[in-house]
């Protein structure tokens, strides 16, 4: 394996999203909310338009709520639960639909609170990001929901993009 490859691994295996517990729990402004999804998620997403530059804007924020994917902020600001919904946005937009990640996010809800839901993607999509890097199987676990068989899956889809963008297609995404 090449010293890129490496790199790269070493990389994804300190991929790490906040936990609910971990989003802070003051309400923060547009510009505030871009800059701390930037801190997260800027190694692994793509800017909507494939070149350098910012891959989360306020405007695209602004479109989520327009289109009711997300709340409207209160008083123009956002809580704990627009930072969760919009960390998950950001990251299966580079393989779904804003409509289909609706439907996704709708599903996770009808069975799980936001904070149950929110924790078991990032730890979902740790697990199969870490996998996928390291070449190992992401195995099943004997008692599998359907829900859970599907954020399987979601989080596969974009642990497998993100593996082919940074390994094979070499981009640093930002």
């Amino acid at each position: 394996m090449s010293n890129v490859i490496l790199n790269r691994e070493n990389e994804i295996i300190d991929f790490h999203l906040p936990r609910w517990k971990d989003i802070p729990d003051i309400d923060l402004y547009l510009d505030q909310v871009v800059s701390y999804l930037e801190k997260y998620l800027s190694n692994y997403v793509e800017s909507d338009n494939g070149k350098e530059g910012n891959c989360i804007t306020k405007a695209m924020i602004n479109n989520y709520v327009k289109h009711k994917v997300i709340k409207p902020p209160i008083n123009k600001k956002y809580n704990r639960e627009h930072l969760a919904y919009l960390i998950v946005i950001f990251i299966l937009k580079q393989v779904y639909s804003i409509s289909d990640i609706k439907q996704l996010i709708h599903l996770a809800l009808e069975t799980s609170s936001a904070e149950q839901a929110y924790n078991q993607f990032c730890f979902e999509l740790e697990k199969a990001i870490l996998c996928t890097f390291q070449g190992k199987a992401y195995r099943e676990p004997k008692d599998m929901t359907q829900e859970r068989y599907i954020l399987r899956n979601v989080v596969q889809t974009y642990a497998s993009k993100l593996y082919s963008l940074k390994i094979y297609l070499n981009k640093n995404l930002i």
